[in-house]
């Protein structure tokens, strides 16, 4: 069986993904009524052997609307023209999101603003004040 490789550590087995065809819907004239060129890749995410844990709930939080009820993530291509390329657009797409998932997000760690950087603040703040302050006065009269 072919494998479908993500990273250096992940790489999906081809038998994991399944396509169907259907028919495109939008503009094309008569080839699209009659030649099934739209695909749709189907991937359980939840019963994969492939992915770990953490890439497998990082992947369904990324699917959002796209996965089922039963962890499968549904990949709608119909882009193109032919069946081939809608399959390889389909294919990438998959790969692609396999790909985001499988990094994990950088833990932000709050930091606290500097001793200067809080007096420049508060120094434009009043300097500010100061300017508006100046507007209220009454207008002189000459």
């Amino acid at each position: 069986m072919a494998s479908i490789p993500i990273n250096s550590h992940i790489t999906l087995d081809e038998s994991e993904v399944q396509e169907t065809f259907v028919r495109a819907s939008g503009p094309g004239g008569q080839n699209v009524n009659k030649v099934e060129t739209a695909v749709q890749l189907r991937f359980d995410v939840a019963g994969s052997p492939s992915l770990p844990e953490p890439v497998r709930a990082r992947l369904s939080r990324l699917a959002g609307s796209r996965l089922t009820n039963d962890g499968i993530l549904i990949i709608s291509a119909q882009r193109f023209r032919t069946q081939e390329r809608n399959r390889q657009d389909a294919l990438d797409r998959l790969v692609e999101l396999v790909r985001r998932a499988a990094v994990a997000p950088k833990v932000r760690r709050p930091t606290r603003p500097t001793l200067a950087s809080k007096t420049r603040r508060l120094d434009s703040k009043s300097k500010r004040a100061g300017v508006k302050k100046m507007r209220t006065g009454r207008p002189s009269e000459d």
